[in-house]
């Protein structure tokens, strides 16, 4: 098959179409997988037992498990449950549940780093285990470990086209619709793999500029 630029050129605008969606998973799969994985980790640091077995169980087992057949509970089982999610909104929530669970120990990591005596002194200023996460630990576990939570939107990107086993028209169902059209897949799987390429080193270098920012505010 012969690389055919005209073609390529045209199936574009159909191929960012579904760019967009996987954009728009990923924005809201990592802004779930951060959120509830600082929660995750601050549970499984909890004094009691009654809150830290379970989260650590939940996280265990989502870690243990794939993500397609998350995707696929999410999406087929809630329904019989009475809950019905849509195809998008599915994938979203099972990309940042997914993801959450690997952020938590990340996140636990960092926290694990901070100097015991960080602990005492905001015990000292009679801080409350809120204000002495907020002010003083996370400010100082965080910077850290910026690298490590980059790697986790780098990978959730790679992730996301399992979207398209519960129809949902991201980038590669879009390219893979093409294909099935026109009988034509080595331009828009081509285009769609440059594309993640890009993608990916376009977050590699945001994430070591704010990597870089974040010494130089912390130093």
């Amino acid at each position: 098959m012969i690389w055919d630029w005209e073609f390529a050129i045209s199936i574009l605008p159909e191929i960012l179409r579904g760019l967009g969606v996987t954009l728009l998973a990923v924005f809201w799969g990592m802004t779930i997988a951060l959120s509830l994985g600082l929660v995750w980790a601050t549970a499984r640091r909890s004094t009691n037992r009654l809150v830290a077995w379970p989260v650590a169980c939940f996280v265990e087992f989502v870690r243990s498990t794939p993500l397609l057949v998350q995707i696929f509970f999410l999406f087929y089982v809630l329904p019989s449950l009475g809950l019905t999610l849509s195809p998008l909104l599915a994938g979203v929530v099972a990309l940042g549940i997914h993801y959450s669970c690997y952020t938590s120990e990340v996140y636990r990591a960092g926290i694990n780093a901070v100097p015991r005596g960080q602990w005492e002194a905001a015990r000292a200023l009679s801080f409350s285990r809120w204000e002495s996460y907020r002010y003083v630990i996370l400010p100082q576990a965080i910077p850290p470990i910026i690298p490590a939570l980059g790697n986790y939107v780098i990978a959730m990107f790679k992730d996301a086209p399992l979207l398209s086993a519960i129809t949902v028209l991201e980038i590669l169902q879009r390219a893979k619709i093409i294909g099935n059209e026109t009988f034509r897949y080595l331009e828009p799987f081509t285009v769609v793999g440059v594309i993640f390429l890009i993608l990916s080193l376009l977050s590699g270098l945001l994430l070591t500029r704010l990597e870089r920012r974040l010494k130089l505010v912390s130093a």
